[in-house]
């Protein structure tokens, strides 16, 4: 199963999605990976997480009994009553359960979705202009909620909404919140790797003769890219250029999505890779015997949080009842939703990741890096073709 950042599809009840990488560039979203939410791959993991609508907010989930008790119930929040038009840039294999369990709790609530990528999305909406009729734009990462609020799309969140959430998982100016999160990791093979042989220093892999023709990335896909323009506002462009001519030196080998990276190292086929957190725990989930573990490195490009997110649109009809479905997204019964299904980090106090994870506090982001600094993805995909790697 895979989601996001072109994710493959679970069997017949959810495929695992990812929003594209160049936000707002209509004409390169076919070149550098899609949707990154909206691949076809399936995994034994997928048949281990299927739970009906009635499941959500049970305390199931693939590893056991799971009681949540942090976060806020839907139970305590403001009912949601009338009709709602919702641009997902998230799957509808993903996240149209969670949207169903929406809709059947509340007699008198309806959400129209319109799934596409992140990045059409983004550019819809400024065709569309003041006659869009989104209401809410719900997004992979966040670097498209930030192109919203540049343009000047976006309503303030209230307080109740953006009080769910630590600081630096939101808008500083209010205008959208993360929903859930994805760190990145690599995958290693443990028939071949101790976790302290995996260098803990990103710049440090072309160097690493250890992976010589052993390791994999997925340079179409948008988180891909956002962590090389991590790594360029960090390192800047020239050390960046080195280090993905470095990784060819080294004979990296590519794959279309990472939940691929991540599956060939579970089978041995390489020893290591670039990958989203949540791969290696839906593979895990499947099998839970295969050779496949998690290192993260500190400080650096290597080790971004990011975030899917929401916000309210400045079209919004009923800016209230827009509010107040993202404020559903960060309801206990989302996060968990979250944790159990996408295998992604809930960001509301009180809801714990599924699978052997260090908690987010525990995880070494680079210090100084704001997730609207990951907004120029078109530079990103210039220098990858400069280097050769698009």
């Amino acid at each position: 199963m895979q989601d996001h950042d072109r994710e493959p599809c679970v069997h017949s009840r959810r495929r695992f999605v990812a929003t594209t990488a160049a936000l707002g560039l209509g004409a390169l979203a076919g070149c550098t990976g899609g949707n990154e939410e909206s691949t076809a791959t399936t995994t034994e993991a997928d048949s281990t997480s299927a739970e009906p609508v009635g499941q959500i907010g049970s305390g199931r989930s693939p590893f056991g009994d799971r009681d949540i008790t942090g976060g806020v119930s839907v139970a305590e929040m403001p009912d949601l009553s009338g009709e709602l038009t919702l641009y997902s840039g998230r799957g509808e294999a993903l996240v149209g359960e969670l949207i169903s369990f929406f809709e059947d709790y509340y007699d008198d609530f309806d959400v129209v979705p319109r799934y596409n990528s992140a990045a059409e999305h983004v550019n819809q909406i400024q065709t569309e202009g003041q006659n869009s009729p989104a209401d809410v734009f719900f997004s992979v990462n966040a670097g498209s909620l930030g192109a919203l609020k540049d343009a000047g799309r976006t309503q303030e969140l209230p307080s109740e909404v953006l009080d769910l959430v630590r600081d630096e998982f939101q808008d500083p100016d209010g205008q959208w919140t993360g929903t859930s999160g994805r760190a990145r990791t690599i995958p290693f093979n443990t028939d071949q790797f101790d976790e302290s042989e995996i260098p803990d220093d990103i710049m440090e892999f072309p160097e690493t003769e250890a992976f010589r023709d052993n390791i994999g990335w997925a340079p179409t896909y948008s988180s891909f890219q956002a962590f090389i323009t991590a790594m360029r506002v960090l390192e800047g462009d020239e050390a960046t250029k080195e280090w993905l001519q470095g990784m060819q030196d080294l004979g990296v080998t590519q794959f279309n999505d990472e939940f691929l990276v991540s599956q060939a190292v579970a089978d041995g086929e390489i020893h290591a890779g670039f990958a989203n957190h949540y791969y290696i725990q839906r593979i895990l989930a499947g099998r839970p015997n295969a050779p496949l573990s998690t290192a993260f490195t500190a400080g650096d490009a290597g080790s971004i949080f990011n975030v899917a997110g929401a916000l309210v649109l400045d079209t919004a009809d009923d800016s209230e009842l827009a509010e107040n479905f993202v404020r559903h997204l960060l309801s206990a019964e989302a996060q968990d939703y979250f944790a159990r299904t996408t295998f992604e980090y809930p960001l509301v106090s009180g809801v714990d990741p599924i699978g052997e994870l260090p908690s987010i506090d525990e995880l070494s982001p680079p210090e100084g890096l704001d997730l609207t600094q990951l907004s120029d993805l078109e530079g990103t995909v210039r220098l990858l073709r400069e280097v050769g790697v698009l």
